[in-house]
Parts: structure tokens; sequence; C-alpha cells
């Protein structure tokens, strides 16, 4: 069955205030003034939702990074030293899908941080060009976040804005951006009605696209759930062309997501595993306590014996793929003796 050719998904950034009476250029210029003797900037990427991105060349080093530097109406709103003290904790991740965060400061009255440059593409672009996606690639890259997630979550660290932006290739592999920027947003503001503004406007929150129905309300309990709530979002678009939701609506993006079920993913994908879908919708539940407990049950699930059964292994080659290294032997061995016997049996006759 032929899959239906769709169109580049234009998804829905976050709503953040961006600075106003600043042009990029002078804000470029500013920062590149104030960290001189530290790092060259070389050009402006396409800006996140709540910062501007330069690459940059670290002089001493000799290699490139990024600095993301937080938009002037964000920076107003929050404590330096707490922010940069949340950074601080946030760079000490270190996992093979995590890009690190490198360090952070003030350049000019502007708070930012910087972390390795990824020469590669996001998941975003490859979504863009290969939607849908294979299955197998597909697997891999929710394998990898999965594991990602399920590291970080274990140092309390919540990313709250899993999208396929946030998700880049390096030497073939999925790795994650932005790691405990969040949490450090959160846990520098201010006064209380600075969270509640951030909140609102939707700085640390997450995009709507893919966001969680808690993490939309604002609850402050919120845990490392929504992260995996968001992982399903992203994986269904990988699987379908297209997130579970769209709307041109910010709000109607996140009632969706409090309240209506998802378009069954097979629909679009008939060649989809039974394994796969049911852990991704397992991803989608409403509520946090009926999804998967970690990111490491999402991997296990899926680097598990399923996999090998939907890759046309069935369920008696995959107990013996799970036996004891002598089992085949012994069997291999008792159908040569049968054999034999056979064998002696028929020529007495």
């Amino acid at each position: 069955m032929a899959l239906p050719t769709l169109p580049p998904v234009r998804y829905l950034p976050t709503i953040l205030p961006t600075g106003a009476g600043m042009s990029e250029s002078s804000l470029q210029a500013e920062v590149q003034s104030a960290l001189v003797s530290t790092y060259v900037i070389e050009r402006e990427l396409p800006r996140g939702g709540m910062s501007h991105v330069f690459v940059a060349t670290e002089i001493a080093l000799r290699r490139q990074v990024v600095i993301k530097v937080l938009a002037p109406d964000l920076s107003a709103t929050l404590s330096s030293e707490r922010f940069r003290r949340e950074i601080g904790l946030a760079a000490r991740l270190q996992h093979p899908h995590i890009v690190p965060l490198l360090s952070s400061g003030l350049a000019g009255g502007h708070l930012y941080y910087t972390m390795p440059f990824v020469d590669g593409e996001s998941l975003r672009d490859r979504i863009n060009r290969e939607r849908p996606m294979a299955i197998n690639d597909i697997t891999g890259i929710i394998e990898a976040v999965a594991r990602a997630l399920d590291y970080a979550h274990a140092q309390s660290i919540v990313h709250r804005d899993i999208k396929p932006e946030n998700v880049m290739f390096f030497h073939g592999q999925a790795v994650v951006l932005d790691f405990g920027i969040g949490k450090a947003l959160m846990q520098a503001t201010n006064t209380d009605s600075d969270q509640m503004r951030i909140t609102q406007v939707g700085m640390s929150l997450g995009t709507p696209m893919y966001i969680a129905p808690e993490q939309a309300a604002g609850d402050p309990t919120l845990d490392h759930r929504a992260d995996l709530y968001a992982l399903g979002v992203v994986a269904y678009e990988m699987i379908t062309g297209h997130p579970p939701f769209v709307s041109r609506s910010p709000q109607k993006l996140i009632e969706a997501h409090a309240a209506q079920k998802p378009e069954a993913m097979v629909t679009r994908r008939p060649d989809l595993p039974r394994h796969l879908d049911a852990i991704v919708m397992r991803m989608l539940e409403k509520l946090p306590g009926n999804r998967p407990a970690t990111g490491g049950d999402i991997a296990n699930a899926l680097a598990g014996p399923t996999i090998a059964r939907s890759a046309g292994r069935g369920p008696v080659a995959d107990t013996m793929a799970r036996a004891p290294f002598w089992v085949p032997w012994a069997i291999a061995g008792a159908a040569t003796l049968v054999a034999m016997l056979m064998t002696i049996l028929y020529l007495r006759r």
C-alpha cells in the first residue's frame, strides 16, 4: 500500500517576548564586545523561541561552540546567580545522547550559555525530508532519546521541551540539546509573579504542539513523565508524518492534548509493528500514571525480543534466542540421534 506524500510541518514555536527595541545586529555586537577575549562570533543561526543563537570559535581551545543568549525581556525576570548555578548543575550531565552544556554567564547584561556546535541536521529537517520515516530508524531514535531522558531524569532534570528541533544527529547518532535549561529558567525567577509570567507565555513550558497536558496546565507537581509524553508526540510524527494534533491556535493544541484521542497510527502506517504502536500510544496517555514509568522502560521495550518478532522471527525463535547457549546444541544433538535411530530402524526392515 503506497503511503501518501505529505507537506512539510509548520510547527508553532514557543511564544516568547523578544526584547523590544533591540535589533539582532546590536545584540550580537554587545555580546561580542563583552566576550572579545574568549570567543569570536562567526554567524547567527535561526533563533530559538527563548534565545538568539550564535556560532562562535572559542579562542583558547580553537573549537566551535554555540552561544545561546536569552531574550532581553526573559533575562530581566531572572536571577543571574541562580540561573548560572542551575546551568552548572546541568553541565554535569555526561551521556552519549546528550549534548553537554559548557558554560554560562553575563555578556553586556545578557544571560547566555554555551554548548558544543553540532554540525549536523536536526530531526525536524529529517522528518520533513523523509516523512514518513523508516520504522527501524524511528525505533533507534526513540530508544536513543529515551535513554538520554532516563539518565537525565535520574539526576532530577526534566527537559520540558522535547521536540524535533531539539534532537540533532551527530555522526549518525541522535543527541538531545538544551537539557537543564527549562529547570534553570524556572529556578532562576525572582518572584512568584515572574514564574507565573514565564508559565503563561510558554517560557520553559515547551512547544504547544508537543506539550503534555499537565505541563500546559502549569501543574506544580509536573515530573519526568511530561518528557515521555512529548517524546510520544515526536514518535507519532516520525511514524505518520504529522503530529497527533495540528492547529494554528496554541490554545486549541493545548485543548486537544488535554482531551482528544489521537488518530490510530495504523491508518497512516499499515506496516507499523504492534509493539511500537503500543508503546507510543502509552506514552501519549493523558494521565502521567498511565504512561511508561521511565525512559528506560521505553528503551528496553524497543530493544527487547519484540523487535526480533517484528522483523519476522516467531515466538519459538525468540524463546530460543533467550535460551542458554547450550540449548541449541542439545537440541541439534538430539535431532541427530533421532535421525540415526530412524535410519537404523528403516534398514532393519
